[in-house]
């Protein structure tokens, strides 16, 4: 089938079972861009499932930290209004009850924060090493083994709901956990279709691709507000088994690079990849197929973050993620504890409403991938959205209560310049940077790259919940105060590289202009 098991490489030469299954099926081996196709479809779903099982939190908060809501709103958008008093209501309704011990005490938003921000911290911390550890080995075999990892200790949680555990230990041990086994899943799913897609058309392909992050959020608030009726721990438990039976899927037609499968590269696609007009010079390629050798050694972590805009998008994506991870985390939340036209919403409804941020969030992704690949400018356009961020937020916080229609709108907007840029950052830019000109076509700094820059982002979003967790008992004005601080920061620190990319669309605008002149001249004299 022309694998290639004489290449040096620590991926496995042998073929997935479910590509070699397809293959015998149709008695032929299957093209380039079918292995593309599937590449972009299972790390899809793969890394929705990891954002369905890290949103079911968020949604479950309520129910562990009750509230007394006196409207019941159910989806899609229809208005109840409870007559019974607040007190009566919180026993007809399980969404609102008695909370859940430890969290239903004063201090039950302080500990909440808390285990988000334990997960959030090993998250971050396991990211790292994990991308260290994707550049060495199979990452169908990592990638399985995390997403099977944390479909097992999200569950777990969920268990304390049958088991009548109670103790604050327990969760944050099982957290904690979860956050390293999710680690595994962002650079692997990078570095793998990072593997099969080049430079051209990058940033779109990603922007629609990165819809899975908000794709994930949806379907886990969906998922969990749905089965919050049936008992907070159903929450968990579902979407813990949705993300193991991907890993499943996972192993078995995950295609990690086109030498691992012997797949060849088809002339257009090369060609697509590597266009030639007007005397420009070759497209870099994402993967120098040829260069076998370079490909033996991988970057080390020291190495990786030298490469030139890796530093400043990291700590660009610390601001992006803390305002992004703010929202994933505690909008239900802050959702169910705001009057909206004066009456307050249900837990489920407040999950079903908080998806609004994730759809805007598609949009921006899309957008911003595009209009970078349009302009060939990643850092104006990451910085014009972050700076964009800020008025929105601002406006939602002011004019969100004022009506569902209004609330809905500005939530939505919220998300596409929220979700934008980190978007961009995490897919589009990281692959750049991974690839970039100064390693000579060495392939092993994609995942390390990827995990530098999202890593250092997670750190934000560790420290982003946190910090709502204890604010937010004070004034929610001055959450929302401190999201527009850290998204003015983020557009901020891409200042030298906004720079950069304006003078050289000046250079190449008077370069053009020169060229044409000279050319006009040239043909009045002859």
């Amino acid at each position: 089938m022309g694998s290639l098991c004489e290449l040096p490489s620590e991926s496995s030469c042998s073929k997935p079972i479910g590509i070699r299954f397809i293959e015998y099926i149709k008695k032929t081996k299957l093209p380039y861009k079918t292995h593309q196709a599937i590449v972009l479809i299972v790390t899809f779903f793969a890394y929705a499932s990891y954002h369905a099982t890290r949103k079911t939190t968020s949604i479950v908060k309520s129910a562990l930290d009750p509230q007394s809501p006196v409207v019941g709103l159910k989806f899609p958008w229809r208005m109840t209004y409870l007559t019974t008093p607040a007190a009566e209501s919180r026993r007809l309704s399980w969404g609102i009850g008695d909370g859940w011990a430890p969290f239903n005490g004063t201090d039950g938003t302080s500990l909440l924060g808390e285990l988000d921000v334990a997960f959030l911290a090993v998250y971050a911390f396991g990211m790292y090493f994990s991308g260290h550890l994707g550049d060495r080995m199979n990452l169908r075999v990592f990638l399985t083994i995390g997403m099977v990892g944390t479909g097992l200790f999200t569950s777990l949680f969920g268990a304390g709901y049958w088991a009548r555990i109670h103790s604050f230990n327990y969760f944050l041990i099982v957290q904690m956990i979860a956050g390293l086994f999710q680690s595994t899943g962002w650079p692997s799913v990078v570095a793998v279709v990072g593997n099969w897609f080049g430079k051209k058309k990058r940033g779109l392909i990603m922007g629609i691709w990165n819809a899975h992050t908000s794709v994930g959020n949806i379907a886990g608030s969906l998922i969990a507000s749905t089965l919050l009726s049936y008992g907070w721990g159903w929450s968990f438990v579902v979407p813990g088994l949705l993300i193991a039976f991907m890993g499943m899927v996972v192993f078995l037609f995950l295609p990690v690079s086109a030498e691992s499968v012997g797949a060849d590269i088809e002339e257009d696609e090369v060609n697509a990849d590597s266009p030639r007009k007007n005397g420009e010079g070759i497209t870099e390629p994402l993967l120098e197929y040829s260069n076998i050798e370079l490909k033996e050694k991988a970057v080390g972590f020291i190495e990786a973050w030298k490469i030139p805009g890796v530093a400043p998008f990291a700590f660009c994506l610390f601001f992006a993620k803390l305002v992004a991870y703010t929202f994933l985390y505690w909008l239900p939340y802050y959702i169910s504890h705001t009057a909206i036209e004066g009456k307050y919403l249900s837990d489920e409804t407040a999950g079903n409403l908080s998806t609004f941020f994730d759809i805007g969030g598609v949009l921006g992704g899309i957008l911003a991938g595009h209009i970078s690949d349009r302009i060939d400018a990643r850092a104006i356009t990451a910085a014009t959205f972050m700076y964009c961020a800020i008025p929105a937020l601002f406006l939602y916080r002011s004019y969100g209560h004022v009506s569902l229609a209004m609330n809905i709108a500005l939530m939505f907007i919220c998300g596409m310049f929220v979700n934008g840029p980190y978007a961009l950052i995490t897919t589009a830019v990281s692959t750049d940077l991974g690839t970039h000109s100064s390693l000579k076509g060495n392939s092993k700094a994609l995942a390390t790259v990827t995990a530098i820059i999202d890593g250092t982002g997670s750190v934000g979003a560790a420290i982003g919940p946190l910090l709502t967790g204890y604010i937010s008992t004070k004034s929610w004005s001055a959450v929302f105060t401190m999201l527009m601080a850290a998204a003015l920061v983020a557009g901020l620190l891409l200042t030298r590289l906004v720079v950069a990319e304006v003078a050289a669309r000046i250079s190449e605008s008077r370069s053009q202009r020169g060229s044409q002149s000279r050319s006009q001249s040239s043909e009045l004299d002859v």
